[in-house]
């Protein structure tokens, strides 16, 4: 079986496929097959659109919009950072810290 390889779609290009099945009312596996997509890579597509629109389940079923999605992008990338930079003081006041006892032993 060979896979082919990744392909990387505009906002455009996602945009005229999502409005085909949303204005047109064509089931996403027609659109998709015209479209030489994976259905299942456009339906995501037009759930993700729905919801930005406001049309799809409401928001207390954990779904994100777009910007929403964004956002928590931002924030995982920005928390991590904190972490990182926390650890990080964390090692450097316990080898302060190290320096300031007193050697052990009696010398």
């Amino acid at each position: 079986m060979t896979t082919r390889p990744r392909r990387r779609y505009t906002d455009e290009q996602r945009a005229e496929a999502v409005e085909l099945c949303i204005k047109e009312n064509l089931p996403c596996s027609q659109v998709a097959k015209r479209l030489d997509l994976h259905p299942s890579i456009l339906s995501r597509w037009v759930r993700q659109a729905r919801i930005d629109r406001g049309e799809a389940l409401p928001v207390d079923h954990g779904l994100l919009n777009s910007a929403e999605r964004e956002e928590l992008s931002r924030l995982r990338k920005e928390n991590r950072e904190l972490r990182r930079e926390k650890d990080f003081f964390k090692l450097a006041a316990a080898h302060f810290a190290r320096e300031q006892l007193p050697q052990k032993g009696f010398g």
